[in-house]
């Protein structure tokens, strides 16, 4: 099939994600056939390094064979079964190792990040009323954050153009100060910004610890907030603070969990453990939808209890599907065998050398933690974001800014010589842009 006729099918019956549809009257899907490694290949036979692992869910390139004969190994004994009352040896085995990994336990399962954010934020109010605490019932979230889109989730991000249009239906949330380091006064270090910032935070806590329940953060990097990175002692001094004032800590690792940040969570950078832990994207190597919340053994049991009205009545049909399950497994295996974190260490220092490249063009803040490196390109291009895209596009490489940034989050399978092609072709469509 041709990449026309699809493109066309796909205008006439998919309604695609975060898009306003009208736009590809000028601005064409990309019809995708197969994807080998770092790349995605269309039905022309055209090739596209995938610079941004497919919305940053994908660690090991695609079509990966370990990966996939994972996939298709539980497919002949389980495709799925309901977790209410039933239970099964790949969510048994994906739990015990995401606790061995996070120090938290008891991990309950979704399929998107989104819904994870739901299930933490529905779990800390949830263990407040069954302590009896019943006024702690209020969320906070740095400014800029973003924490997906389902209502709740919504309630605590602060990205106004996924945020204003549904805020009648959304509940109040307060943000903090955000650590970017890109916010900081001249001569003033990244810790030392995130330690005023850090300070307002407990200013603020102080006041109303009373009536919140958690708060709900980004650690190391918000990546919708154009890649922001900040300073892991902010993140000491939030766990430092949650847990004198009692206020839970939620980690939202979605984005940044599984290696983007440099370790395996970002959290470990910072030395703390958070009271929930938010996973997604990465978790099956970018293969099927799952997320996962983990939580204490404390908020555990305050939930365990004869009545059911305090059991966590949360579910969807396919909480915990062995399918995804056996990718996650698999991905996880990966890690241990391939020693993938010390690898990232060498791939994140090339890249970091072969950025300096773009130190000719008119940027700013150039900044990297682990996998993801970005910049901030000074133009006054009203349409900048998308321009680039599709330059990009031309020169065979999906790149995504968000506004003036320019960010990698490529695939950790990605070669020197596949680097080289990112920052060539990333380099060729600025100079067309600017």
């Amino acid at each position: 099939m041709s990449n026309q006729t699809l493109l066309n099918r796909s205008l006439q019956s998919v309604w695609h994600p975060c898009t306003q549809m009208r736009h590809h009257e000028n601005f064409p899907l990309i019809p995708i056939q197969r994807g080998e490694g770092v790349w995605l290949v269309d039905a022309d036979g055209k090739r596209y390094l995938d610079a941004v692992s497919s919305w940053w869910v994908n660690l090991f390139g695609h079509n990966n064979p370990r990966i996939k004969e994972a996939i298709k190994l539980q497919l002949d004994t389980l495709e799925h079964v309901m977790l209410a009352g039933f239970t099964h040896e790949p969510v048994v085995n994906l739990s015990e190792k995401l606790a061995k990994l996070t120090g938290l336990g008891h991990a309950f399962y979704a399929s998107d990040g989104a819904s994870a954010t739901e299930i933490a934020l529905k779990m800390s109010f949830h263990y407040w009323r069954n302590t009896g605490k019943l006024l702690k019932t209020k969320f906070i979230s740095l400014k800029n954050s973003y924490h997906g889109e389902t209502l709740g989730a919504l309630g605590v991000t602060d990205v106004a153009i996924f945020k204003d249009t549904y805020a009648p239906l959304l509940m109040q949330s307060a943000q903090m100060p955000s650590p970017d380091f890109r916010l900081s006064a001249e001569g003033e270090t990244a810790e030392d910004f995130a330690l005023r910032c850090a300070h307002e935070l407990e200013l603020y806590v102080n006041e109303h610890h009373a009536q919140l329940a958690a708060f709900i953060i980004e650690p190391l990097v918000q990546c919708a907030a154009g890649m922001a990175m900040y300073h892991p002692t902010y993140l000491r001094r939030a766990r430092e603070i949650c847990t004198q004032y009692d206020v839970h800590l939620i980690a939202d690792e979605i984005a940044v969990g599984f290696g983007r940040t440099g370790t395996m969570f970002a959290t470990e950078q910072a030395k703390v453990t958070p009271d929930f832990i938010c996973l997604s994207k990465g978790i099956t190597g970018g293969y099927l939808p799952l997320s996962a919340v983990l939580t204490t053994d404390k908020v555990y049991q305050a939930f365990y209890d004869d009545s059911t009205l305090k059991g966590f009545l949360h579910s969807h049909s396919y909480t915990g599907n062995p399918l995804a399950c056996s990718a996650a497994l698999a991905t996880l295996a990966i890690f241990e065998s391939d020693l993938v974190l010390e690898k990232n260490k060498q791939t994140a220092a090339y890249l970091s050398n072969k950025a300096q490249a773009f130190n000719t063009l008119p940027i700013a803040h150039m900044r990297q933690q682990g996998m993801i490196l970005a910049f901030d390109v000074q133009t006054n291009h009203t349409k900048f974001a998308s321009a680039c895209y599709a330059a990009a596009l031309n020169q065979g490489l999906l790149l995504r800014p968000i506004g003036n940034t320019v960010y990698f989050m490529p695939p950790y399978t990605i070669t020197e010589s596949e680097v080289d092609f990112m920052i060539d072709a990333t380099l060729g469509a600025l100079k067309q842009v600017l």
